[in-house]
């Protein structure tokens, strides 16, 4: 093959692995030299051999929490690393089913999702690919991959490399991930909801929440003052309705529960739906977010399925935060075998409503326009997040929830026989009727009665039957399988009203007080009507008073997050800076003692201070006695310059002296006779000086002069003269000691 074949060929192969390789390469290969049209683009990608290299670890592919399982439809965020000092500019990222090649659409499984349109993008040639946006040095790139459905067995993400022109691509090591699908740790429940549920009868479950978050479990920013759960709302529903789901948007009962905590539009839009629900679920509120399971139970609430209303949803919001919530999204609990799951256990991680931008417990309000998809949050949205972790960690749960069917009710279909777990689940039914039914004989609930034998007012009889399912002890006998009692035919009795059959009692709703007495209220609905088509007299609402703490203390006050902080009070040196919040609860629920304004200390730089200077001194006598010399002066710094202050300006300053022309015969000798004669004045002078400036003080001699402050560039030096007596004729101001500086070492250094 020849050089250019050969380049060409590396060249093609690299625009098969990542864009980034192509964008100076224009294709002049001959029509027999290309890859046949019948091969796929994915598959080329997968079969390229020539000028890659393997083993190589300066680069890593990573799945979120490092995970050796995946949650079939669970949403992972996917990293692309390079370490320091290593780089890429193009790569390509694809997942597979174990044990396919590519060549196929159906070897591709779950789906990717763009988070940075700028960084990363879907190859154009290979949908299933996602590639670099624009070929440019990188040491990082995220996206989402959501998990395939259940059933679809073990995954491999694979990464390749572009760095200039080698490619790494491992089939083994840092650039390929296997996962597995997860098994399911929730008994007979479904992953995902069915489509269609074969299961019959009704159940009836209760759900408790665990809440677990707390300021031991997650220490980073916890709010101490006014953590809670909001109230819990939810239903029983069908699959034509979606209270919520990742990916999706929010509707306004959503956003109301995940920036307020308030349930109120949320449960109308529950509501609305009308025979989609077959049960709204409530529970209160909890503050603070987590007690000791002695101090306060587990908020609890009961709901029921049928074979139309089989999956469950619920949400509360973690407050304060921007909107932060947990729940469950469609929980199906309708069994691939016909019946209804006994127990559904979920521990939940916080996920993101998409309509607030904030990254703290307490950030300011900050909308998302326009509003974002639903989402998990991760340990890499954000280092001021509370649940930032640089490794990529999982984000421990905040809570659990825990599902437990407590009664099925009308004829079963299960596939599957029932367990013993079944049988006793059954025994505690809280419609269980009381008789003197042994409890080693275990039966099917009663069916409805029949119709009445008499289409007259004369007397007649109607009759229900049950199943006797298991006789624990064959030397107890179990009594009759069937019922009867008198009736009469139709409009004939006044309780021609229980010939119509009602659905169960909805859960109460809360207490409409959170302190005092109060009222509540359940609804239930006709489930058939009478067959002469009268109107069901049977109330469908029931209403109650209700007590809810009798001691009544003070209602939490439901405030805004704290705003940010002021700029300080002053530009440098100490200062205050303060915060506030705004009261978010209706006034009728009584005064708020929170404070609403909070005043720190802040200290920002300390302020300059200038240099300062002593006054200049008088100037020195000439230096020379004959000739040109110099004379100087002096000053002193008494403050240095700190925290930026203007700098010292000069302590010293020469200026030229001529006194006569100098003689040169024997100048020396005449310069010693004028020194001694100089200082025999100098001396006299001084006396008579002292004599006249301190009338009446005895003074002592000068001191002899101190050392030089400087070896060059100019020191000072210092004498004193001190009072030795005062004589009582002595003026005070006028007897003083007195000091002398000159100049010294002025030769430059």
């Amino acid at each position: 093959m020849t050089p250019t074949g050969l380049h060409s060929r590396v060249m093609l192969l690299l625009c098969f692995v990542s864009t980034a390789a192509c964008n100076a390469f224009a294709f002049t290969e001959e029509p027999s030299e290309r890859v046949g049209k019948t091969d796929g683009y994915c598959s080329r990608i997968l079969q390229a051999q020539s000028n890659r290299k393997e083993g190589n670890h300066e680069f890593r592919l990573r799945v979120e929490g490092d995970p050796e399982n995946y949650q079939p439809g669970s949403t992972y965020r996917v990293t692309l690393i390079a370490s320091s000092p290593s780089y890429f500019r193009g790569f390509t990222l694809i997942a597979l089913k174990e044990g396919t090649d590519g060549g196929k659409d159906e070897d591709y499984t779950g789906n990717f999702q763009i988070i940075d349109e700028e960084e990363t993008q879907f190859m154009t040639n290979c949908p299933p690919a996602v590639t670099e946006s624009t070929p440019r040095r990188r040491t990082s790139i995220q996206v989402f991959w959501t998990a395939p459905p259940s059933g679809s067995g073990c995954v491999v993400l694979k990464a390749s490399i572009v760095q200039r022109r080698t490619i790494y691509f491992q089939d083994e090591g840092s650039l390929t991930k296997r996962m597995c699908e997860k098994e399911s740790l929730y008994g007979d429940a479904t992953d995902k909801p069915l489509l269609d549920c074969c299961a019959c009868g009704t159940a009836k479950y209760r759900v408790t929440f665990y809440g677990n978050w707390s300021e031991k479990i997650h220490p980073k920013d916890y709010p101490r003052r006014a953590n809670h759960w909001s109230a819990i709302i939810g239903a029983s529903h069908s699959k034509n309705y979606v209270l919520w789901e990742y990916g999706g948007f929010a509707s306004e009962g959503v956003k109301q529960v995940a920036e307020l905590g308030s349930p109120v539009k949320m449960e109308e839009e529950i509501r609305q739906k009308g025979d989609e629900v077959l049960t709204v679920i409530k529970m209160k509120a909890q503050w603070p977010a987590w007690q000791p399971l002695n101090v306060r139970a587990a908020p609890s609430a009961e709901f029921s399925v049928d074979r139309t209303r089989h999956l469950m949803s619920f949400l509360t919001m973690l407050g304060p935060s921007p909107d932060w919530n947990v729940g469950l999204s469609a929980e199906d609990l309708c069994t691939k075998e016909c019946g209804w799951a006994q127990r559904v256990v979920q521990d939940l991680i916080p996920w993101d409503a998409g309509t607030d931008s904030g990254v703290t417990y307490e950030s300011p309000n900050k909308p998302t326009v326009p509003q974002d998809k639903i989402r998990p949050l991760t340990s890499l949205d954000h280092p001021q997040s509370p649940f930032y972790d640089p490794e990529g960690g999982a984000i421990t749960p905040v809570a659990r929830v825990v599902v437990e069917r407590i009664a099925r009710k009308g004829e079963q279909c299960n596939i599957v026989p029932d367990n013993v777990d079944d049988i006793v689940a059954d025994i505690a039914q809280e419609e269980k009727e009381e008789d003197d039914t042994p409890e080693t004989c275990i039966y099917s609930n009663w069916s409805p009665w029949s119709a009445c034998s008499s289409a007259t007012c004369e007397k007649g009889k109607r009759m229900r039957q049950r199943m006797l399912k298991a006789q624990l002890d064959l030397s107890v006998p179990c009594p009759h399988t069937q019922d009867f009692e008198p009736c009469m035919g139709p409009g004939c009795s006044d309780e021609d009203a229980s010939t119509c059959m009602m659905s169960e009692w909805i859960t109460w709703s809360p207490c409409s007080m959170s302190c005092g007495m109060g009222t509540r209220s359940r609804e239930r609905y006709v489930k058939q009507f009478p067959d002469d088509g009268s109107v069901c007299t049977l109330p469908t609402e029931e209403t109650e008073n209700c007590v809810v703490n009798e001691e009544c203390y003070t209602i939490p006050c439901m405030l805004t997050p704290w705003s940010d902080w002021s700029d300080c009070s002053v530009t440098c040196g100490k200062g205050l800076r303060t915060r506030q919040r705004m009261l978010k609860s209706p006034v009728e629920l009584g005064e708020c003692t929170e404070e609403l304004e909070q005043v720190e200390k802040c200290m920002l730089p300390e302020c300059p201070i200038d240099c300062v200077m002593s006054e200049w001194t008088e100037w020195s006598e000439c230096n020379k006695s004959c000739g040109k010399g110099h004379t100087i002066r002096t000053r002193m710094v008494k403050l240095e310059p700190q925290f930026g202050g203007d700098t010292c300006p000069e302590t010293i300053q020469r200026k030229k002296c001529k006194i006569r022309k100098c003689n040169r015969a024997n100048s020396n000798e005449r310069k010693q006779r004028k020194t001694e004669q100089r200082e025999k004045r100098r001396s006299k002078q001084a006396r008579v000086e002292v004599a006249s400036e301190h009338p009446g003080c005895k003074m002592r001699p000068w001191s002899s002069w101190t050392e030089c402050t400087k070896l060059c560039g100019g020191g000072i030096q210092e004498r004193l003269m001190t009072v030795k007596q005062k004589f009582k004729t002595a003026q005070l101001s006028s007897c003083k000691d007195r000091k002398e500086i000159r100049a010294c070492n002025v030769h430059p250094c």
